[in-house]
């Protein structure tokens, strides 16, 4: 009887850290260079910003004036401005959000989000750890075939002339 108990305990302990409570939780956790405190952020960032930023909010489609943005130059991070994106790269998906066929090499961090109920590639600011966006593969198949799907309000752009818009 004793053995069937112990069994039965640890079958239980097992089973209960795959449970749908763990689903929510994000399975990569990372120390980022910049941190500061929930004031500080509430403080610098635009309450959209915020956020999206700082509470993995999203921007409704079609929103950003950077989704038709079509200048050459960099997309930075808006909280610390940590370049993340290069026009270059950036394609028109049509989902309403700016998108990118790639990143700035190791410039955005990325963790497992299990929000919706399934699994997604969560992009981050490699500096602050600000909420960018996630990862597709169905992006463009002639390049990376990444879509890397994007918060405009996560972005700011530099035009190559250097004047910051």
């Amino acid at each position: 009887m004793k053995i069937l108990s112990t069994l039965l305990i640890t079958s239980a302990l097992i089973f209960s850290c795959n449970s749908p409570a763990q689903k929510g939780v994000k399975t990569v956790q990372q120390a980022f260079p910049i941190v500061k405190t929930d004031a500080q952020w509430k403080a610098e960032l635009t309450p959209a910003e915020y956020n999206v930023l700082r509470h993995e909010g999203t921007e409704p489609a079609f929103s950003s004036p950077l989704n038709d943005n079509h200048k050459k130059g960099t997309y930075v991070c808006a909280a610390c401005g940590n370049p993340v994106f290069k026009s270059e790269h950036k394609f028109d998906s049509g989902t309403g959000w700016p998108s990118f066929d790639r990143v700035i090499d190791g410039n955005v961090a990325f963790s497992t989000d299990n929000k919706l109920g399934y699994t997604r590639t969560e992009e981050h600011c490699a500096k602050c750890g600000g909420h960018l966006g996630h990862v597709f593969n169905d992006g463009p198949k002639e390049t990376t075939s990444k879509r890397h799907c994007i918060n405009g309000v996560a972005l700011n752009f530099i035009p190559d002339n250097g004047e910051a818009k």
